[in-house]
Formats: structure tokens, C-alpha cells, sequence
């Protein structure tokens, strides 16, 4: 079934949408970070048909999450590396992760978040660069940026605070919590 293109929207949730929303993406940029790098790899930790893979893995690399290495010349063999972008979507896949294990889990976590060097369990939040104060409604919500459009503004808003992305972005950062992991 062919989806509607997210492409053009003036919604940064909806581009990103277009470049990793498909689920077997998610699922290949987060085995990229965990480390798996070629095509038999994600096809057997994944489970995935090859023709669905191809097309996954070239949507990933078009999009600028991963990018395509050769690593053998005959055949030809590629293996796929996790780009800065990719990178920058860790936290993302970290919180879905958390919020997963939060509301869809009746049986308990399977995958945690700890601390690689002491096993500690962490809980990520999201939080405000400038002020290190947790993103939550309604204490924060959406509003139209400087570049929104004229739908966008009337959906949203005007934006209050500064233009510049360093201190009007947010981070995300780990909650250590005081129970360690048993598992990795």
C-alpha cells in the first residue's frame, strides 16, 4: 500500500516521519547503532525479506541515516554505517524504547537502558538545553518556529524565545536510577 508523502509538510514530525517513520526502519537504524553492519546481519537479526531489506536499507542511505561502505569488490558487498544523523536518533529510539517498556510491556522490560560503564539502569527524560528543566505539558508546548509557514502559524502559533537552535533545543539525558541491570 503506498503511504501519502510526508516529504513537503511544514511539520518537522512528519518529515522525520518520511525518512524513518516505516517500522522495519527504526528497527535497522537501531540495530546500525548497536552495531550490525551488513546485510545478512540485519536480515537475520530482524527476520526481514530481502526485497523489503533492499528497500529499507537504500531508503536509509538516500535519507542520510546510514551510509553504504563497500567492503568486497567480487561480488560486490556493502556494509552500512550509521551516520551523525543516525547518531542524533538514538535518543529518539531510546525514549520510544522507555515509553515502550512503559505501556506495552505487561510482562516486564526486555531491553533496558544502563550506564556502559558501571550496568547502572538509567530512565531517559527529555529536557531543555537552556534551562535543564523536563519537557512536559503544560509547563511547554508546540508553537509555530521562525520558518513555519502560514498553516503552520495558524495551527501553532507564534514562537516565544530565540532563534538560535543552541539554546532553544532540548536534549535528552538519562535519570540514573539506583537499581542496577542485570542483563545487557
Amino acid at each position: 500500500m503506498q503511504h501519502k508523502s510526508f516529504a513537503d509538510m511544514h511539520c518537522p514530525i512528519a518529515r522525520s516521519l518520511e525518512r524513518v517513520g516505516e517500522w522495519w526502519s527504526m528497527l535497522i537504524v537501531r540495530d546500525a547503532l548497536r552495531g550490525a553492519r551488513r546485510f545478512d546481519q540485519f536480515q537475520k537479526n530482524l527476520a526481514i525479506a530481502p526485497n523489503m531489506l533492499t528497500r529499507r536499507l537504500n531508503s536509509l542511505v538516500e535519507s542520510g541515516m546510514l551510509e553504504r561502505r563497500r567492503y568486497n569488490e567480487r561480488p560486490p558487498r556493502y556494509e552500512y554505517v550509521p551516520t551523525e544523523r543516525a547518531h542524533d536518533f538514538r535518543p529518539v529510539l531510546w525514549m520510544l524504547l522507555s515509553w515502550g517498556n512503559r505501556h506495552f510491556a505487561p510482562e516486564g522490560r526486555s531491553v533496558v537502558i544502563v550506564d556502559a560503564q558501571t550496568g547502572v539502569q538509567a530512565e531517559p527524560i527529555v529536557v531543555d538545553r537552556a534551562t535543564g528543566r523536563l519537557l512536559r505539558s503544560p509547563d511547554f508546548a508546540l508553537a509555530a518556529g521562525p520558518a513555519a509557514d502560514a498553516h503552520v502559524r495558524r495551527v501553532y502559533g507564534a514562537a516565544g524565545g530565540s532563534d538560535d537552535p543552541a539554546t532553544e533545543g532540548v536534549r535528552v539525558r538519562a535519570k540514573v536510577s539506583k537499581r542496577r541491570s542485570r542483563s545487557h
